[in-house]
């Protein structure tokens, strides 16, 4: 019973002024639009085809009115740069980029438009000067992975009442995994819990936190936001399935992969609306003046199957204010 993923409308009406005529000009061809993301092909295909979907329901269809280069850098963000040197250098019509991707596209034009779905703060790192009035030459979406660490921790408590230490895998080439750690500490001292923290920017030192953690043994672990470490579920869920460990995610697509819980915004919805507006600057609106959206409502999804594997006896109430239960 999941429900759609609603985000807030656009303040006053969207802007419909042109960009300038040497843009309009390359878009009487088939315009082209530069993907430009962090992660892998294979682990963010899902947000790929949420992203085209969001273009087809603005009249884009890839292939027969809009051509797409792809630009991934597999999870080696020291590869951005160069990758959106060379959309900008191929004259892309537009450049939609995720979390990491958009200070390397920025950092490469000032002039192509760009769309973006970042979980971070999009003012506070200087990609546009006000959420409403974004100005320059970006906009997008911002799901705030961030700023929810208290909120799922506190989620994560509930489910296991009698937990003392909770661990903590964060992928630090993902800004907004700072704050997320710092938050999660700041919430589990109110809590009474003790935090573990483990980083990991590849597979191999994936594997190495759990072998900590097998080590260790927390009562729980607590996944960080970020590209990476979503696209990269299916290994965590099952690593987290052999330790036996109850794990917290970000996204819904973990807990369906078999995760206990996942707390956030749709990413997937995310990418869809940054297709939108992708969609809508190639028919000519100017992301200076397309308010930059965010999440209204966010899902807290329960997988009651891995609940009973583990041996959890989750509460009546924690089921009901459950946005979706798995069985």
């Amino acid at each position: 019973m999941s429900n759609r993923r609603e985000f807030i409308t656009l303040l006053g009406g969207a802007a419909t002024s042109a960009w300038p005529l040497a843009v309009r000009a390359q878009q009487s061809a088939m315009p082209v639009i530069g993907f430009l993301n962090s992660a892998s092909a294979d682990g963010y295909a899902v947000m790929a085809d949420a992203f085209k979907e969001g273009l087809k329901e603005t009249g884009y269809v890839e292939g027969r009115n809009v051509a797409i280069e792809y630009r991934w850098a597999d999870n080696r963000n020291d590869r951005l740069p160069s990758l959106a040197t060379d959309l900008v250098s191929r004259r892309v019509t537009v450049i939609f980029a995720n979390s990491p991707s958009v200070a390397a596209a920025k950092a490469a034009t000032s002039s192509i438009p760009i769309t973006f779905m970042t979980g971070d703060d999009p003012v506070r790192l200087g990609f546009v000067a006000s959420l409403n009035r974004p100005g320059g030459n970006a906009t997008g979406v911002t799901i705030l992975s961030g700023a929810l660490a208290a909120k799922r921790l506190g989620l994560l408590h509930q489910l296991l009442p009698h937990a003392k230490t909770v661990a903590t895998l964060i992928n630090l080439d993902f800004q907004p995994s700072e704050r997320f750690q710092a938050d999660v500490e700041s919430a589990a001292r109110v809590l009474g819990l003790s935090i573990q923290r483990l980083e990991a920017i590849n597979e191999r030192e994936i594997e190495e936190a759990f072998n900590r953690l097998a080590q260790a043994r927390p009562d729980a672990l607590l996944v960080g936001p970020g590209p990476f470490l979503d696209s990269r579920r299916d290994l965590l869920v099952a690593l987290a399935a052999k330790l036996a460990m109850p794990a917290a995610y970000e996204t819904r697509a973990a807990a369906v992969a078999g995760g206990l819980t996942s707390y956030g915004a749709s990413v997937a919805d995310g990418y869809r609306q940054a297709g939108i507006y992708t969609g809508r600057v190639l028919k000519g609106e100017k992301p200076a003046e397309l308010p930059v959206l965010q999440p209204t409502k966010f899902e807290f999804v329960i997988n009651l199957k891995t609940a009973r594997m583990l041996g959890l006896d989750i509460s009546p109430t924690l089921l009901v204010l459950a946005d979706e239960v798995i069985e």
